[in-house]
């Protein structure tokens, strides 16, 4: 517990746990912030229902992948990593969130960074033959 390395792989492993998953659950209530209202038009005209539907299941993922962090951070942390890819992508393609999209490109370094502190810290799951 004295190594900063490894302080900061349980800040980062702490951070991506709960923040995924709070974020996901606000999703299905809309607390925090009206969470549709971020959805680029074109991926709301691509996926079927309203965005308020299709944010019940983007709450599920990332409710999955805190979840996955908490689990296993040396996978988790990937899959938090390219879901904050995607919604940078969503950011950058609807004009007027470009600084939401330049915090969250800083929290997929930070997931980027879990993932490499895993590799040290987190060993890597091993099937039985």
């Amino acid at each position: 517990m004295r190594d900063p390395r490894y302080q900061a792989y349980l800040l980062l492993r702490v951070g991506y746990t709960v923040a995924p998953i709070v974020f996901g659950l606000d999703k299905f209530t809309n607390v925090l912030v009206h969470w549709p209202k971020y959805l680029a038009p074109w991926i709301n005209n691509l996926v079927p229902g309203s965005g308020q539907s299709f944010m019940y299941f983007v709450g599920a993922v990332e409710i999955v992948a805190g979840v996955a962090v908490l689990l296993k951070p040396r996978y988790g942390a990937y899959l938090v990593a390219l879901w904050l890819a995607g919604i940078i992508v969503n950011l950058l393609s609807y004009s007027g969130y470009y600084d939401i999209a330049l915090r969250d490109f800083g929290l997929m370094l930070g997931a980027l960074t879990l993932g490499r502190l895993a590799s040290v810290y987190d060993p890597p799951l091993r099937f039985r033959r």
